[in-house]
């Protein structure tokens, strides 16, 4: 299935024709380098969203004390019932411009802690839910240089805290799931019943502990979806609400959804001209039975260092298990252009929480899905920045990978803390970003511009190589869906 929005790129030699700017660089190797992009935005980007105008939405919780970045001309927001400031005039969102690498104040008025969204087929970001008073909000927000959030009260049927979101082929938004919610619902709105049980999700709760918070759901290549919780999933057909299949629990049980917090990832879909399209999901990391409980008493637990990868499109699939280089939990899997994935950012030991994360994971890992089973995993360039509890990641239009976030404790504490708030952003850069490849890097000529693209029709896309030693075999288009990033897993990637 075609996804809303997508970066369009060209891949030559596992190459991108992407141009950066000029930023300092704090590490550089073969194995990627990072970029110190801004020491402060102001807030800490709990929720990461690229939209298609290379601008990026951040945002992290009204609830939280007054920010670091004012709101404009003297701006205040006035919530009676938010829990920490009822007048505010600090920001709690921001709107980044990536290749001018300046971020600007924007208005959230109901709280956004923990919440989901997606970006809809006319590329405005749909964004759902949150705590207290934004509990049931819908939030819209319109890529434009002056645009700011638009409200929807009670836009959503029921509460929907930590819950997942998922775009469908009809255009409309699925959120399953969210605390105390074993349901879904759509958005925009078009039946009267528009919210719908789904058992599977009170059969994975851990009763106290959940584990089965911001479900893993990605649209399976028959239009159906798979949905992960806790350590196994379903195929739902959530037209007829009729769970098509059930998949085998993870080898050993461990759970993986938040707060033990794993991160996932759909694979890429290769073989699209093949009859029988195949759909591979891999799973990582995430803190074993008994974590949670245990870091609230001030013992933290090893995080998981297993992934488990599996053929959901097969008639009797079955998880496959493999061995991390580094535990890792709270992490985040992106999909790079070249067709690996990035597991980025965690902690070594403990698990998602206030204070309940330890031994910060510096070091990326590189995981290549179509090597032998044994030699898929390349430790990267480490950071020098902590990224834990609400860090995020998102892979960017030229091939970077931007990182922000990390609040392991509450409020904008900066001091007497053992992970201070951060409010930074990095990008990391792979390695197929290396200056020695740019001859090799496909530049575009034509069309002058992606925006109007649509689904269903075919293009020619004309690019320029500056080298002799083209070998047009070894040339591929990839397509990418804009993820929406929070709490290790990118919607809609």
């Amino acid at each position: 299935m075609a996804s809303p929005s997508f970066i369009f790129s060209i891949l030559l030699l596992q190459l991108l024709f992407a141009s950066l700017p000029s930023h300092r660089t704090l590490t550089s190797a073969a194995d990627g380098s990072w970029q110190l992009l801004q020491k402060s935005i102001g807030i800490s980007a709990m929720h990461m969203q690229l939209l298609r105008n290379d601008r990026v939405i951040m945002f992290d919780r009204t609830d939280f004390g007054p920010s670091n970045l004012s709101l404009p001309n003297g701006k205040c927001r006035n919530d009676p019932t938010d829990t920490a400031l009822q007048v505010d005039c600090t920001a709690h969102s921001v709107e980044y411009d990536v290749f001018a690498n300046k971020f600007r104040a924007l208005t959230v008025q109901t709280d956004v802690w923990c919440s989901s969204g997606a970006i809809m087929p006319d590329g405005n970001l749909f964004q759902t839910g949150g705590f207290n008073d934004g509990e049931r909000r819908v939030r819209v927000f319109n890529p434009c240089r002056t645009c700011d959030w638009n409200e929807i009260p009670n836009g959503l049927t029921a509460k929907r805290w930590y819950a997942s979101n998922h775009i469908l082929p009809d255009r409309r938004q699925i959120i399953v799931g969210g605390r105390g919610q074993f349901n879904y619902e759509f958005i925009p709105k078009n039946i009267v019943a528009n919210k719908i049980n789904l058992p599977f999700l009170s059969e994975t709760n851990d009763k106290g502990i959940e584990n089965n918070l911001y479900p893993f759901v990605f649209l399976n290549i028959d239009g159906n979806l798979f949905i992960f919780a806790n350590n196994r999933a379903i195929l739902f057909d959530y037209v007829n609400n009729i769970v098509v299949k059930k998949y085998p629990m993870i080898p050993g049980g461990e759970p993986r959804s938040y707060p033990s917090t794993g991160s996932p990832v759909l694979l890429p879909l290769k073989n699209l001209k093949d009859s029988a399209i195949e759909a591979e999901v891999l799973v990582c990391g995430g803190a074993p039975k008994g974590s949670y409980l245990q870091s609230l008493k001030g013992i933290f637990m090893a995080a998981l260092d297993t992934c488990a990868r599996i053929k959901i499109t097969d008639p009797n699939p079955e998880w496959v298990m493999e061995t991390m280089p580094l535990a890792r939990d709270m992490g985040d899997m992106i999909l790079l252009p070249n067709g690996n994935v990035l597991l980025i950012n965690g902690a070594g030991s403990g698990t998602a929480g206030w204070e309940q994360g330890r031994d910060p994971v510096l070091s990326p890992v590189l995981y290549r899905p179509d090597n032998n089973i044994r030699s898929r995993f390349e430790v990267q360039n480490p950071t020098t920045i902590p990224r834990m509890y609400h860090s995020t990641a998102a892979l960017l239009h030229d091939g970077r990978v931007l990182v922000g976030g990390s609040n392991p404790h509450a409020f904008y504490n900066f001091t007497g803390v053992l992970f201070p708030t951060e409010l930074s952003l990095e990008a990391f850069s792979p390695a197929y970003l290396d200056g020695k490849f740019d001859n090799l890097r496909p530049t575009i000529i034509a069309p002058k511009s992606m925006s109007g693209i649509r689904y269903r029709k075919k293009y020619t896309i004309q690019v320029a190589i500056n080298s002799n030693k083209v070998d047009e075999s070894s040339m591929s288009v990839t397509m990418f869906a804009l993820a929406f990033n929070t709490h290790s897993f990118s919607m809609n990637q």
